[in-house]
């Protein structure tokens, strides 16, 4: 167990533990903590996700407005809008031996989602729960839309230093934060296009 040698470094670490179980209605809860606590300690309870910011871009390909692209490969989500233009969103991929390319559909949303491996991955991991209610110990995160056909989703986690990665079993990952974005953009039976 770890030892505090000061008051200071006490208190922010129970101040951050605080404002990560309770965030601010503003939903930027662990964000509007910089700069109240020491960037080492902060680090330690709940890594930061280093991906670019979130912004429009100009699009030129031909997809349909409310289209998902993924380059798996930039390790980028295009959400496609009117005029030839997207947002674009860091993400984090299938790890070797799962990446995977192709369309599919959203079939499904879900706000805080729980989680149960598949038996699949519980074979690999038998470590795993059967089952993990929705919350911030879930590694779906904050908001998980299912893939057609497949096991995948495009979801949130709690790995936020795992975006820009290739680490996860085929799923797409997102900070919370820009799921939360992208869960109330697209619509069930958006078409989702996975390229490598």
């Amino acid at each position: 167990m770890r030892h505090f040698h000061s008051t200071g470094r006490l208190f922010a670490f129970f101040f951050i533990v605080a404002a990560t179980l309770n965030p601010p209605a503003s939903g930027h809860g662990h964000e509007s903590q910089q700069g109240l606590v020491d960037p080492a300690t902060d680090l330690e309870v709940r890594p930061r996700a280093i991906v670019p910011p979130r912004e429009i871009v100009a699009y030129s390909g031909s997809e349909a407005p409310g289209t998902i692209v993924v380059s798996t490969e930039e390790r980028r989500l295009y959400f496609v809008l009117p005029d030839h233009q997207a947002i674009k969103y860091g993400i984090g991929v299938g790890r070797p031996g799962f990446e995977w390319s192709g369309t599919r559909s959203i079939v499904m949303k879900r706000e805080w989602p729980s989680w149960a491996p598949p038996t699949e991955m519980r074979r690999r991991r038998p470590d795993l729960p059967r089952f993990l209610p929705g919350g911030l110990m879930n590694p779906l995160g904050a908001r998980a839309m299912y893939l057609a056909g497949s096991l995948y989703r495009i979801h949130g986690s709690n790995e936020p230093q795992s975006i820009g990665r290739a680490v996860s079993s085929g799923c797409i990952r997102m900070t919370n934060e820009d799921v939360m974005d992208l869960y109330e953009r697209v619509k069930i039976g958006a078409r989702v296009i996975v390229s490598r």
